[in-house]
C-alpha cells in the first residue's frame, strides 16, 4: 500500500494530474518525505527542490512567493532559528480541519488546514526550519500539502555561507519579526492575505 501511495504521490510531479485527492492528508504528509529530489533553487546559505509545474514568482532574501497554475505559496526560511537549533512543541488543533506533527529525519514541524472564508482554506506546513503559508481552495489542498511539504523537506542549508552573512552580532540581538512556530491563521494573517490579493489586482 506504502509503495502504491508513493508512486500517486510522485505523479503529482512527473504528470501533473493524479488521483492525490483519493488519499488522505496522513498519506501525503507521511510519503512525501521519501521522494528523493535533485535541488534546483539556490539561495544566500540553502537551496531547494522546485516541482515541476511551479514558478518563482518573488524572491527576497529568505522569503519567496512560488506559484503554480493555481494558488501562491508563501515561503519563509528561518536561518537564525536553523543556527540556534531552536525547537518548539507544537499542539494539535482539534478545531483545524487537519492537524498534525511532523517528526522525520530527526526534523520537526506540523501541517494545520484551516477553514477561512469565502470557501476558502489556510494551509500552513512548518518543517526543516522553514514555513510555507497557502490560501486555497478545497479540490486544491491535498496538491497544496503535497507540493509543500516536496519544497520544506528538500532545504538544504549551507552553515558557514549562514555565518558568514548573518554574523554573530546579528545572531546575539536579531529580534525574529516573524514566528514559524506560530499558528497565524487569525485576523492579522487575513488581513496580510487581502492586502497581498489587492496589490496583486492593482498590478493586473
Amino acid at each position: 500500500m506504502k509503495k502504491i501511495i508513493l508512486i500517486i504521490i510522485i505523479l503529482v510531479f512527473t504528470a501533473g494530474c493524479t488521483n492525490i485527492n483519493k488519499l488522505s492528508y496522513d498519506d501525503i504528509v507521511n510519503n512525501i518525505t521519501t521522494i528523493s529530489t535533485k535541488d534546483n533553487i539556490y539561495r544566500t546559505g540553502y537551496s531547494y527542490y522546485l516541482p515541476r509545474g511551479m514558478k518563482v514568482a518573488d524572491s527576497t532574501l529568505y522569503n519567496e512567493v512560488i506559484e503554480d497554475a493555481n494558488s501562491k505559496y508563501y515561503l519563509y526560511v528561518d536561518v537564525v532559528s536553523f543556527y540556534k537549533k531552536i525547537t518548539k512543541e507544537y499542539e494539535i488543533n482539534n478545531n483545524a480541519i487537519y492537524s498534525s506533527k511532523i517528526n522525520y529525519n530527526d526534523k520537526f514541524g506540523y501541517v494545520e488546514v484551516n477553514l477561512l472564508k469565502n470557501d476558502k482554506y489556510l494551509v500552513e506546513i512548518m518543517y526543516n526550519y522553514a514555513k510555507i503559508e497557502v490560501v486555497a481552495y478545497e479540490k486544491d489542498i491535498k496538491k497544496v500539502v503535497a507540493y509543500a511539504m516536496s519544497i520544506l523537506t528538500s532545504i538544504t542549508y549551507n552553515n558557514s555561507v549562514i555565518e558568514n552573512y548573518l554574523g554573530e552580532d546579528i545572531f546575539e540581538s536579531s529580534e525574529e519579526k516573524y514566528d514559524i512556530f506560530e499558528i497565524v491563521g487569525s485576523d492579522n494573517y487575513l488581513q496580510f492575505t487581502e492586502d497581498i490579493e489587492v496589490t496583486d489586482e492593482i498590478r493586473d
